[in-house]
């Protein structure tokens, strides 16, 4: 299909419906939603709304109904276990007309798993492998409660269990497969690219006329938050290969255009970026952590692999740890307080004694909301990066509640060690 042809393809709409009283009064977070839209989004559906409903059958109905009205594929998630408040598969086979029969391969998943893990199964358990007998039943590997996929006056209905580990399990090898195979699906092409040091107002300004150049089937997207602005190009239609090229020399133009403050051209977390350089450097490093209390060392562990190039980690929050441990006099506190440029230098120097690691990153600060004075308000971090040559420090005070003020300084402090790494091999 040519470009110009793009807005003529029929779009394909998508609504989320979450199920559970739970998500409604802020128990549980809704991390369902986000997830499946992503997925959707890299397949070119495109999410026209998400909806959140309590374990109420004339609510959950009423939802149904309104999605699918507006939308091509509709997909469900949650009330599916088996108590008395889960009533989304009784709901759904009076929706479509069904009736519920026993499936035999449900069954069996269902006997092996209890079986597997030597308890007795109950009645209430047996029933989980009751479905609608005008579903198609979508295996659960991970779990009892299988997926069910319906279709009716064109819209394509999906109920999955809203356990997000089992969700994923059948939406990736279950539901995105079937959506590809019935539905005729346009290209899309995403590229993305994170910045740091500008803001986003700023930063349009600079790309304002290439954005205005942009051809109608190519759109940027601002991404901000925490200090950061990651920037989204996705192409949409025509045929893929000659999509893929259009983009990738529009991303190429946008990557100049911003060279001054990119951080990585791919879509990935700071984190992982950073650990590609130390991996392409052969170098490790370590973290002393002071205010953040270990959270960037979460971070990093977070990632697999991370153990090839993170040797680890000294959470000094109490003055005491920081002298015992990395070798901060006690003058050196008293005279200048922990929060300070000399105390994250030596915690630099400290913990890459201790840990053998070939640079490290230091942060010392006040992240609320007692604590602050006039000269350290509350927001104040000294953060540091640094070797066994050289050490860079920096200044820094967040405006924000206190783990607001932690991730920053986290984001921060990553970003500095990846520009020392860099500033020091180029």
């Amino acid at each position: 299909m040519p470009f110009n042809d793009v807005n003529k393809m029929e779009k394909i709409f998508a609504t989320i419906i979450t199920i559970g009283d739970e998500l409604l009064i802020g128990q549980v977070v809704d991390t369902n939603s986000a997830w499946i839209a992503q997925q959707l989004t890299e397949q070119g559906i495109q999410v026209r709304e998400r909806i959140s409903v309590g374990d109420v059958w004339g609510d959950i109905w009423e939802a149904l109904d309104a999605a699918s009205a507006k939308s091509r594929v509709v997909l469900i998630t949650g009330g599916l276990g088996p108590t008395a408040d889960d009533i989304t598969k009784p709901l759904l086979c009076a929706y479509f007309e069904g009736t519920m029969v026993l499936h035999e391969g449900v069954l069996r998943h269902v006997e092996d798993i209890f079986k597997k893990l030597n308890r007795p199964m109950l009645d209430r358990n047996k029933k989980q492998a009751e479905v609608p007998d005008v579903c198609r039943v979508l295996f659960n590997p991970r779990g009892t409660a299988p997926g069910m996929w319906f279709e009716k006056n064109g819209v394509i209905f999906v109920s999955m269990p809203g356990v997000p580990f089992e969700m994923k399990g059948i939406m990736k090898n279950e539901v995105l497969p079937l959506l590809q195979k019935n539905i005729e699906l346009p290209a899309i092409i995403h590229r993305t690219l994170l910045t740091a040091g500008i803001g986003e107002s700023f930063l349009a300004e600079i790309i304002q006329p290439w954005e205005s150049s942009l051809p109608a089937y190519i759109k940027l997207a601002y991404l901000p938050g925490y200090g950061m602005v990651r920037l989204r190009l996705t192409g949409y239609g025509g045929e893929k290969e000659s999509l893929t090229r259009a983009v990738d020399a529009e991303f190429n133009t946008l990557k100049s255009l911003v060279s001054q403050w990119l951080v990585t051209d791919r879509d990935e977390k700071l984190e992982m970026t950073l650990g590609r350089v130390l991996k392409e450097k052969g170098l490790t490093m370590a973290t002393a952590e002071s205010c953040t209390g270990g959270y960037i060392a979460h971070l990093i562990t977070s990632i697999p692999g991370s153990s090839a190039w993170f040797a680890g980690s000294v959470v000094s929050y109490a003055n005491n740890v920081k002298t015992r441990i990395l070798d901060v006099p006690d003058q050196m506190l008293r005279e200048n307080g922990a929060v300070s440029e000399p105390v994250v230098r030596q915690m630099v120097l400290g913990v890459l004694k201790q840990t053998g690691a070939d640079v490290a990153l230091a942060v010392s600060g006040i992240m609320g909301p007692e604590g602050g004075s006039d000269e350290k308000p509350v927001g104040t971090v000294w953060m540091a990066a640094g070797n066994g040559n050289r050490i860079d420090t920096k200044e820094i005070r967040f405006r924000f509640d206190r783990m607001r003020n932690i991730e920053l300084t986290g984001l921060y402090a990553l970003n500095m060690l990846r520009m020392f790494i860099l500033n020091q091999t180029q």
